[in-house]
């Protein structure tokens, strides 16, 4: 006998049977209705790229640790893609001259990183990404983060469930100055700084105190009190200062969610200042759901001219997490609103001729025309989460008047065929 195969899936991926597709479909619909009402337009690529594409900016842990790499039959070096953000810099730099800015893009790829899978993290996942090129002021940020925070509230969020996280990686470039960090200790501090939170307190003062010595207690007393930073920055500075106004034109924008987290450094390379996270503030699910920030300098790799960009993303495993939590998940309901169930054989022809003219009227409609008893075909209906069911016999087609039977309110309504269609729509 052959060995069977096992029905299992590839360790951290995932199957979408109808309930958690309609999840899914919920879900993108929400990110394309608030995307492309603020004019952002929807691109996609292949999930193949090449591996140099990540090797120059997406920071080490992604490139050694997380990619899918294999090499083609050509000899090339592939990679699956484990975000988006590249392959857009890469996108809008190889028609540069053809596109009018600024660009306003958004995506939902699937995506793939090789990790542990646990609560919240998978090998792959699908993301919603949305990108803005070509604006240099914070009116960017404002809209990226304005965007992110409508989607959420598009789901039934309320503002004190979740929280917007900021800070300015040159921030802690200008803290790095003041404290004598070299511009090689800088690219490893920012690692450090970027697991403050996932380690003991004297294990990060020691991985710090390695760097930077002396400097040590200074530099971590800045990193936990604004007021310390600030001080020893100087009011006057000018990143300091850029922070600021990015709050005030957040609040003016409506959104008063907004914390200073001078820890905040988000673990790509190719972010050049603003960053920011919108973190779930439920202690059941404490983690980020949205992620992003400024990345100017990206489509230098594949030309001499930058182009100025701010963008966010947000996996769906997070988001789903998230709408768990704060109990905002839709009830499942089958995309099918009737199922006609013809009582006899000779009843087929009209269950079937019904059923093609609900559909041309937009209703949608399965038939069942086996000969299973009637009990049976409604458990089905009821199993597959159809809400109404029609028996059509010889009287009903007759008479062209039908019971309409609610399985899910156990209600029963006698409708003639001319009423159907508005029946069906009134009770979408």
């Amino acid at each position: 006998m052959m060995k069977k195969i096992d029905t299992s899936s590839y360790k951290g991926v995932r199957d979408f049977y109808p309930a958690d597709m309609q999840v899914e479909k919920h879900l993108f619909e929400g990110m394309r209705t608030v995307s492309e009402r603020y004019g952002y337009v929807e691109y996609g690529a292949s999930p193949l790229e090449p591996a140099e594409l990540y090797k120059a900016k997406s920071g080490e842990e992604i490139v050694n640790e997380q990619t899918y790499t294999f090499t083609d039959r050509g000899g090339r070096e592939v990679t699956l893609r484990p975000e988006m953000t590249p392959t857009l810099a890469r996108m809008v730099a190889a028609k540069k001259r053809d596109l009018p800015l600024p660009l306003r893009w958004y995506s939902i790829p699937n995506l793939f990183r090789y990790e542990n899978p646990q609560r919240g993290r998978l090998r792959e996942h699908f993301q919603f990404n949305i990108d803005i090129f070509g604006i240099t002021t914070l009116d960017a940020e404002v809209e990226i983060i304005s965007i992110a925070t409508e989607v959420l509230k598009h789901y039934g969020a309320q503002t004190n469930d979740f929280s917007i996280l900021i800070n300015s990686r040159k921030i802690f470039q200008d803290l790095c100055n003041i404290c004598d960090v070299t511009d090689d200790q800088k690219y490893t501090l920012s690692k450090i700084i970027d697991k403050k939170d996932k380690v003991e307190k004297e294990i990060f003062r020691e991985a710090v105190e390695k760097l930077i010595g002396e400097k040590t207690d200074v530099f971590i007393e800045a990193l936990n009190s604004n007021q310390k930073l600030i001080s020893l920055l100087g009011e006057e500075n000018i990143n300091i200062k850029n922070l600021i106004t990015l709050i005030e034109k957040l609040e003016q924008a409506g959104i008063t969610n907004v914390v200073f987290t001078p820890t905040l450094m988000r673990g790509l390379d190719y972010y050049t200042d603003i960053v920011f996270e919108i973190f779930d503030t439920d202690p059941a699910n404490r983690r980020s759901l949205f992620g992003g920030g400024r990345y100017d300098n990206l489509t230098e790799l594949f030309s001499d001219d930058k182009v100025p960009a701010v963008g966010i993303a947000m996996g769906d495993v997070t988001l789903i997490d998230f709408l768990t939590t704060h109990n905002l998940l839709p009830v499942y309901r089958s995309e099918t609103m009737v199922v006609l169930s013809s009582v006899k054989e000779t009843d087929t022809d009209h269950t079937l001729s019904l059923a093609q003219k609900l559909r041309t009227m937009g209703i949608n409609v399965a038939t069942d025309i086996t000969d299973r008893s009637m009990g049976d075909k409604i458990k089905t209906t009821l199993k597959l989460a159809v809400p109404f069911f029609i028996a059509v016999g010889s009287n009903e087609s007759e008479s062209k008047q039908y019971k309409v039977k609610n399985l899910l309110k156990e209600k029963e309504a006698q409708v003639n065929e001319e009423g159907l269609k508005d029946f069906f729509v009134s009770n979408t």
